[in-house]
């Protein structure tokens, strides 16, 4: 593993994700879905930028991140906050091991997701330079035990390009909200993930484009529209926000 290469990484995260200024936009923008005392779930969390806003507005995080030398860094930069919980795991529909495939430059994108990552370099022009260089056996856990362990969250966030869905296969409680990736190249993938959260409950949708913060929709919208719009949205990525129509029904599934 090329330690120039995982440095340079490192430093592009920490430009990106730490930069002056964002944890006041993300702040802003989390304030209006999660209140002091919630619980959390931040699923990929990388260098821990969105589990440092969810703990500075009162939230409880569980902040999950899987790549050794970024939960090192992960642990550095918000280990000390007592509100935040950290592990090492990936999450997916079982529990057991899987092989992460690291990618040094862009570490954002590493992902356990073997035949997403082969996809999508050439049905996204943006991954077309992305290589995926070195690869570690990590631990999975799944949804269902990391509720078992902390409790059923108000808000869990998804950040694991391409193994979305496996993640919420390790899933049986609705949760009042959750967000995970879409991404230009692999529409089918999110909506895979809608059918299945409707199987979990009913659910109402609105989506944030690329790293903006800010609803796209004034108003959110159901199931098949949100399908709708995602197919027309051919050349955008983001994050698609689903937010139970009940919104204190948190039973598990039947």
């Amino acid at each position: 593993m090329s330690k120039i290469a995982s440095w340079m990484g490192l430093i592009r995260s920490l430009i990106i994700y730490w930069r002056p200024g964002r944890q006041n936009t993300l702040r802003k923008f989390y304030r209006k879905l999660v209140s002091a005392n919630d619980l959390v779930f931040d699923v990929g969390a990388h260098l821990g930028d969105r589990s440092s806003a969810f703990a500075w507005l009162g939230a409880k995080v569980v902040s999950i991140e899987p790549q050794p030398e970024i939960n090192k860094w992960l642990r550095r930069l918000v280990g000390r906050n007592r509100k935040i919980t950290i592990r090492d795991e990936a999450l997916g529909g079982m529990v057991g091991t899987s092989q992460l495939a690291i990618s040094q430059l862009t570490p954002t994108v590493s992902t356990v997701a073997d035949s997403w990552k082969d996809r999508i370099v050439t049905a996204n022009p943006s991954f077309s330079w992305v290589r995926w260089d070195h690869t570690v056996e990590v631990k999975v856990t799944t949804l269902d035990e990391l509720i078992a362990t902390h409790g059923v969250p108000h808000y869990c966030k998804i950040d694991v390009e391409g193994y979305e869905l496996d993640v919420l296969k390790g899933l049986s409680y609705r949760i009042d909200l959750i967000s995970f990736e879409f991404v230009y190249g692999d529409i089918e993938a999110a909506i895979s993930c809608i059918e299945y959260l409707e199987g979990l409950g009913s659910y109402e949708y609105n989506i944030v484009i690329g790293e903006e913060k800010k609803f796209k929709l004034e108003r959110w919208i159901y199931q098949r529209e949100i399908i709708q719009m995602l197919v027309s949205e051919e050349s955008s990525s983001g994050d698609l926000y689903a937010r139970l129509v009940n919104g204190l029904d948190c039973d598990k599934k039947a």
